[in-house]
């Protein structure tokens, strides 16, 4: 039973952390542009590629 009076505020404050992260990602806007990369890596990149970094 004392194990719980650890436990259970260490669990509400694992809790509220994550729900702050959660709350800074959306503030940040990190969901902001969920398709462009998803097609963005579907893109084919015909750049020619520099050959002054082989040498």
């Amino acid at each position: 039973m004392n194990v719980l009076l650890i436990l259970m505020p260490v669990s509400l404050i694992l809790a509220a952390l994550g729900l702050v992260a959660f709350l800074w990602s959306l503030r940040s806007r990190q969901y902001e542009d969920l398709d462009g990369d998803a097609w963005r890596i579907l893109l084919d990149d015909d750049s020619p590629k520099d050959d002054t970094s082989e040498r």
